[in-house]
C-alpha cells in the first residue's frame, strides 16, 4: 500500500493512501437501518477529509515496519520528515479534540430518540466517533513506524505548478498522477 503526502491547491499538506475509498464496516443486526443511513451520511464528507481518515485507519492493518510515503521531492529528506512529524502531531491533537467534542454531544444526540423515526443523529455521531478513533489509533501507529520518503516526478511537477499558480496545467498533471499511481478522483482531494 502506498501513502501520499502532497500539497493541495490551498497549499496544505494532504495525506491519503492508494487503496480506494471504501465503506466503513460495522457489524450490527439490531440497528442495521440506522447504521446504513449513517454510513451514507458519512460518505458525503469531502473526499479530502474522508480519504485522509481512512488512510490513517489503514495503517492499523499494515504488517510492514516501514511505511512508504510519496512526496514531491522539493523539500530535503530531513525537512520532509520534520514536516510530516508535525503534520501527524497536529492531526493527533485535532482528533483528540474532535473525540472530546463528539463524546460531549453523544448524550444530547441520544435525546433525539424521542423523535419519530430512527435516531440518525446518534448513528452519524457514533459512526464519526468510530472513524476518528480508528484514525487516532492509526496516527499513533504511524508515528511509531519508520517512514521511507520517495520522491515522484509528477508530484513534483504538481507542486511546482501550484507555486506558479498555473491552473491550466492542473487537470493534466492530476491525470498523470492518477495514471502513475492508479488513483481515482485525485482532483477531489488535491484540487476541487
Amino acid at each position: 500500500m502506498r501513502f501520499f503526502f502532497i500539497r493541495d491547491c490551498r497549499h496544505k499538506f494532504r495525506y491519503f493512501s492508494s487503496e480506494p475509498l471504501s465503506q466503513i464496516q460495522i457489524k450490527t443486526s439490531r440497528w442495521k437501518e440506522i447504521w446504513e443511513q449513517a454510513k451514507k451520511k458519512l460518505m458525503l464528507l469531502p473526499q479530502r477529509i474522508l480519504r485522509q481518515e481512512q488512510a490513517f485507519g489503514r495503517v492499523l492493518k499494515l504488517e510492514e515496519k516501514i511505511i512508504q510515503v510519496f512526496y514531491s521531492g522539493l523539500l530535503g529528506n530531513k525537512r520532509i520528515k520534520i514536516k510530516f512529524y508535525f503534520f501527524l502531531q497536529k492531526q493527533r491533537t485535532k482528533h483528540v479534540f474532535l473525540l472530546i467534542g463528539e463524546a460531549l454531544l453523544l448524550p444530547v444526540s441520544g435525546l433525539a430518540v424521542f423523535l419519530p423515526g430512527p435516531n440518525v443523529f446518534f448513528g452519524v455521531l457514533a459512526l464519526l466517533m468510530i472513524t476518528h478513533w480508528q484514525a487516532l489509533r492509526g496516527i499513533n501507529r504511524t508515528l511509531k513506524k519508520e517512514h521511507e520518503f520517495i520522491s515522484s516526478l509528477f508530484i513534483k511537477k504538481w507542486e511546482q505548478a501550484l507555486e506558479l499558480k498555473n491552473e491550466k496545467n492542473f487537470p493534466h498533471l492530476l491525470k498523470k498522477i492518477e495514471k502513475e499511481f492508479n488513483l481515482d478522483n485525485i482532483h477531489k482531494v488535491l484540487w476541487k
